[in-house]
């Protein structure tokens, strides 16, 4: 595996003490009180997450792998020969390398990541399989301006490649606001593959994100614990829980921390003031229909070129490229 632009410090290019401790108090004035979800992700949110994804309840993973299974082929055979694959929020790259074995003559495979240690893993996990793939990892934050490496040769096209479910975790301006950028990066000619969870009954919905055997709560719970370690915050992590319910109306699950008793927690100078059952909004996680989804891509400039769905019809994968594209390759074929 040759690998180049390997850029992997370990500072994971978290916002300053001071910046931070302003984040949580803006959030904490907020009415209703919120917090950033990326607050989730330090090492050991990170790992709760993995172990979430391995739940009985969560079936986001399985339904994807299953759909990768069923359609990884026909998928490389859409995207094309020579492409250059950019995966926003690689990880450990679980799902990728069933992407990366149907690939035509594939030109490089950039994983951008903000965390080091999974960014390590996932080229270390793939050298051994495609020895021959060129891997240009990334250390950064895909919600920012990327500044790609140069490929090794010239690609037919490069698409970015955003599996799971994460698009979901931004509100519809914030979803549009990324696709946005998106497309200015994967330029002209290029595409994105990208994940959404479909809406399904409420009570499958929420029981992925209620596991019984308390993981996601303690994921949620964790967000506390690193605040306390990072900016010295005093929460009582005990004193507070995890709840999650499927808002209908918007199509969306609403995390939130919720304290379970009248207190006062210090952030910096300040002492924020918390009632008892009071919830502070950590995390969205929105669903899609198809309709829904090929309206917030016509926000952003882009088209739906084609869908799959797992053989349950639980998760699906879009390919989304410039609004026009289709209309303009039909009339070149005539």
């Amino acid at each position: 595996m040759s690998m180049q632009a390997c850029d992997l410090r370990d500072d994971e290019r978290r916002p300053p003490a001071d910046e931070l401790i302003e984040i949580i108090q803006r959030g904490l004035r907020a009415k209703p009180k919120q917090l950033p979800s990326w607050l989730f992700y330090d090492e050991r949110g990170s790992q709760l997450f993995e172990a979430i994804c391995e739940q009985p309840e969560y079936y986001l993973t399985r339904s994807e792998i299953a759909l990768m299974g069923v359609h990884a082929a026909d998928i490389a055979n859409v995207l094309g020969e020579d492409v250059r694959l950019v995966e926003y929020g690689s990880g450990n790259a679980v799902k990728t390398p069933m992407l990366l074995e149907h690939l035509h003559t594939p030109v490089a495979y950039v994983p951008v990541e903000i965390s080091v240690e999974p960014l390590r893993r996932c080229v270390q996990g793939l050298a051994e399989r495609f020895p021959t793939l060129p891997v240009q990892p990334l250390h950064g934050d895909f919600t920012r301006a990327l500044r790609l490496p140069i490929p090794p040769r010239v690609p037919r096209r490069t698409v970015l490649y955003f599996p799971g479910s994460t698009i979901g975790n931004f509100e519809a301006r914030e979803a549009a606001e990324l696709l946005r950028k998106m497309r200015g990066e994967m330029g002209d000619g290029g595409g994105i593959l990208i994940g959404a969870d479909l809406k399904k009954d409420t009570a499958t919905i929420e029981a992925a994100y209620n596991d019984r055997a308390g993981v996601t709560a303690e994921f949620t719970l964790n967000m506390l614990v690193r605040l306390n370690r990072e900016v010295g915050t005093d929460f009582d992590v005990a004193a507070f829980r995890h709840r999650a319910h499927y808002n209908a109306m918007a199509g969306r699950i609403e995390t939130f921390i919720v304290s379970a008793r009248e207190q006062k927690v210090r952030v910096g100078r300040q002492q924020v003031t918390f009632k008892q059952d009071e919830a502070m909004q950590v995390e969205y996680s929105c669903k899609y229909s198809p309709t829904d989804f090929a309206h917030l891509a016509d926000k952003a400039g882009l088209e739906v070129a084609q869908t799959w769905n797992d053989p349950l019809n639980m998760f699906s994968v879009h390919y989304l490229v410039r609004a026009g594209t289709r209309t303009r390759e039909a009339v070149a074929q005539d």
